[in-house]
């Protein structure tokens, strides 16, 4: 037979779910400071790995545009905004199985003088995987026009121009 305080140290120390531990004193994050433009990339790229529409919709402007050209109509561009992009990205995340999004190298880089708004060009692939037989490769460029009010609050996604395959 089980003695009462043994019995008690087993009831009291769960294996399966244990105690956060906070002794660091330090958050660590999967996200990134969107303080600086990379943290802003390095989160698109979290919130499409994870397909999580809560962080992807963080990162937009309540004033943001995603545009697209359609090569069915002469390359003229259509547009829409931020309800219709988290309506669209959410149906996305929801009927895939993966997402992988590679950023690739800045090709233009332009900031306004107090440095309040950034307009950056960068190429991407993105693996949409839809199952083990449908997967879709899109290569492209995407310009984005990001803005923040000061030099201390984070950038957020104004404008989306893309420019790819698909």
């Amino acid at each position: 037979m089980m003695s009462i305080p043994l019995l008690f140290t087993f009831v009291s120390c769960n294996p399966f779910a244990p105690e956060l531990d906070e002794s660091s004193g330090e958050s660590l994050s999967l996200l990134s400071d969107q303080k600086n433009t990379d943290g802003v990339f390095q989160n698109l790229k979290y919130a499409y790995t994870f397909r999580d529409t809560t962080i992807y919709g963080q990162l937009l402007d309540g004033n943001f545009t995603f545009l697209y050209p359609d090569y069915d109509r002469g390359g003229a561009d259509i547009s829409w905004g931020r309800d219709e992009e988290m309506r669209t990205t959410d149906g996305l995340f929801r009927n895939v199985q993966r997402l992988d999004l590679i950023w690739n190298n800045i090709v233009d880089q332009s900031f306004n003088q107090d440095s309040t708004a950034v307009s950056i060009s960068r190429g991407f692939n993105l693996t949409v995987t839809y199952s083990a037989s449908s997967i879709d490769r899109v290569d492209g460029y995407a310009s984005l026009q990001l803005i923040r009010k000061g030099s201390e609050d984070p950038w957020m996604i104004v404008r989306w121009h893309d420019d790819s395959n698909h």
